[in-house]
């Protein structure tokens, strides 16, 4: 069981109004209910958390707050600042200084950072846009997030997770009273998603409120004054964690409605001969010419081994991961690889897949599905052949092959013809994972396969990961969380500046000595 966390230090007494409360919110999609009878309050100056499974209605409540889901599209009241408000749109939330930012990116890539930042509300000077100034702001914001790219670089040349900061930098840019965080540092690793939690309990002593979802609970526990749990579109309980200590197992039985006692399941390695092999890769950056990201890569998984790659933001793990995958990414890729110790083909994607590779993307949403398209059209999408007659599409065949993946990973759907963009963040990630499976992979590639998951759904995740590897499947996972990887793999290989600079066996390996690897690799680099 896990300990209970220490209470934050003591803050200054609530004010006695709330800053928004909302009333009996529900909301109903098509005769099914997503949220019912919602009650919340947010007081000015208070980090208040919003937890629950994936597809309890966090995202979908806070829509409704934000005039995503306008009046009356839902039945209840929304109190801001002592007064009934009901929104038309978002623009009437963002007039009164609440400001989302959802899971889904809203960046224009072919844009700069600054422009991105002022986007509609650029400065100027007798109506001709000020460049200097709006450059100025823009490095001063990326300051407050802790990005150092130029604002003049362009979004599509930045990694996901530096997207997520120019997105919170461009909130930062409005006048906020109340900012809703929708897993903000889902794409950061540790020691951004740090400076990120410092940024907030920064904005809480300046009198801002915010509102944070997130499924990692040792973050909620740090920075949280309060939260609130819902379970199935309704709200369950508050917790004050100024108060009282909150434990993470506490949190979890409320969210789930029972205990979960192990947070990894349990299992017993069945590792055979190498199965697949990668020699002296390299991969340079597809911009900036000269620039390699990958540099000689050699690793190695074995069959039923699960094979971690630690490392921070920026080393390279992604780029690694496509540029093997069909070259992906990447440009003069080159190398070997090897499967059963011959030489593969891996230089389009779909070679790779005849070579027996599948890759579940860290980037579902854009790289990973047709959000538009049904789960059954996704589920097929990397194997048409299993579910084509004489080079027809056989759509029984399709819908069958989806409704058993459904219930294999237990996807909650109205059914398999549902469009995925309506599927909570976890039940994306099953389509995806349903999609490679399908394929029938030798070895498959994971990239952050639980990011923006709860801790229910990620259970069910790495439950599906052990039993791919007891059937014989080599898996290669990439993950930001260390926890994550210390739980579920047989060995690791940490990655630093595109370099492979340590091996560890399970049991050798510890936070301390991943980060002892970075940290010693790039002293080594720099003396």
């Amino acid at each position: 069981m896990a300990e209970a966390i220490p209470m934050p230090p003591a803050r200054a007494p609530e004010a006695a109004a709330p800053l928004l409360e909302l009333r009996g919110i529900t909301k109903r999609f098509h005769g099914v209910t997503a949220l019912e009878q919602v009650h919340l309050k947010v007081h000015p100056g208070e980090i208040h958390a919003l937890v629950g499974e994936n597809g309890a209605g966090k995202s979908t409540l806070m829509k409704v707050v934000s005039g995503v889901y306008p009046h009356p599209d839902y039945e209840g009241e929304i109190h801001f600042e002592g007064e009934e408000r009901r929104f038309g749109g978002i623009v009437d939330s963002e007039a009164l200084g609440i400001i989302i930012i959802h899971q889904e990116l809203a960046l224009v890539p072919q844009l700069s950072i600054a422009e991105n930042l002022f986007l509609n509300h650029e400065p100027a000077r007798f109506g001709v846009i000020d460049r200097m100034a709006m450059y100025r702001r823009a490095r001063d914001l990326l300051d407050r997030v802790g990005l150092r790219e130029s604002p003049d670089t362009r979004v599509a040349d930045l990694g996901i997770g530096q997207q997520q900061l120019v997105e919170i930098a461009k909130a930062l840019a409005k006048s906020v009273r109340l900012l809703i965080l929708d897993e903000p540092t889902a794409s950061l690793n540790e020691s951004d998603s740090e400076a990120l939690l410092d940024r907030l309990m920064e904005l809480r002593a300046q009198g801002i409120a915010c509102i944070l979802i997130s499924h990692k609970l040792n973050e909620i526990t740090r920075v949280a004054d309060r939260l609130t749990v819902l379970r199935d579109g309704r709200s369950i309980t508050t917790m004050d964690c100024r108060h009282e200590p909150v434990s993470e197992d506490r949190i979890i039985q409320a969210m789930v409605g029972r205990d979960l006692a192990d947070r990894y399941p349990r299992r017993t390695p069945k590792i055979g001969e190498r199965l697949f092999e990668l020699r002296d890769w390299r991969a340079f950056h597809p911009v900036q010419t000269g620039r390699e990201v990958v540099r000689g890569v050699n690793l190695h998984v074995r069959r039923g081994e699960i094979v971690g790659i630690a490392g921070l933001m920026g080393a390279g793990r992604t780029e690694l991961a496509m540029s093997v995958f069909g070259r992906s990414y990447g440009r003069r890729v080159s190398g070997t690889a090897l499967m059963d110790g011959e030489a593969v083909d891996v230089s389009t994607v779909p070679k790779a897949i005849r070579a027996g590779l599948a890759y579940v993307t860290e980037d579902r949403k854009s790289l990973g599905l047709l959000l538009n398209e049904s789960i059954a059209c996704n589920t097929s999408l990397a194997n048409l052949a299993g579910v084509s007659r004489a080079g027809v599409l056989d759509a029984a065949r399709e819908h069958s092959v989806a409704q058993d993946y459904r219930r294999q990973l237990a996807t909650r759907c109205r059914d398999v013809e549902q469009q995925t963009v309506h599927l909570s963040g976890g039940n994306q990630q099953k389509v995806v994972l349903a999609k490679w499976l399908f394929s029938k992979p030798r070895l498959l590639i994971l990239d952050e396969p639980t990011r923006g998951i709860d801790v229910g759904a990620k259970f069910e995740i790495y439950s599906l990961i052990a039993q791919l590897a007891e059937s014989g499947c080599g898996i290669l996972m990439i993950s930001s969380e260390m926890p994550e990887l210390l739980g579920m793999c047989d060995r690791m290989y940490v990655m630093n500046e595109g370099r492979m600079v340590a091996e560890l066996d399970a049991a050798d390996a510890s936070q301390e000595r991943i980060m002892g690897a970075i940290v010693g690799a790039r002293e080594l680099r720099h003396a």
